[in-house]
């Protein structure tokens, strides 16, 4: 598992090269789609971003997994997300756009992670190298009450 400082880095290459051609290098890493995710922080109630990709789009929701490189701890975003769901999301260099994230249950994992992890094989080998068990996140679109949800 790569260290906090290393993850630190590629974070801030990988918003770097993205801002530097405009978006037009950087919008896939591994051949996943990558985002731009903003949390509030559990306990500095700041936002935070990170870049993330994502193994799998169904629709308006985004699938992003909470590995940390196999690490034995989730990582921050997931946990600052686990607390307040409702985070800011850039897809792909897009605008960004309000989404509610939550934990796949357990029965969506069961049906998440083999899809997954038979494109990306990178994260089976995550999972056999740490006792916990590596969340799957869903990132829906918020609806807002008497509003059409972004497009």
């Amino acid at each position: 598992m790569p260290p906090n400082l290393a993850l630190k880095a590629m974070n801030i290459a990988h918003r770097g090269l993205l801002r530097a051609t405009g978006g037009k290098l950087g919008n896939s890493f591994s051949g996943m789609p990558s985002l731009e995710l903003t949390t509030i922080g559990r306990k500095s109630g700041r936002p935070h971003t990170v870049m993330l990709t994502s193994p799998l789009v169904d629709g308006d929701t985004i699938v992003v997994v909470a590995s940390r490189g196999g690490g034995q701890a989730h990582p921050a975003w997931y946990l600052n997300l686990r607390d307040r769901p409702e985070v800011d999301v850039s897809f792909r260099s897009g605008p960004r756009q309000r989404m509610t994230a939550r934990t796949a249950t357990a029965e969506e994992r069961a049906e998440l992670w083999p899809k997954v992890t038979a494109k990306y094989d990178v994260y089976a080998a995550y999972q056999q190298g740490t006792t916990r068990e590596i969340p799957l996140v869903l990132l829906t679109p918020t609806v807002i009450p008497g509003r059409r949800p972004q497009q």
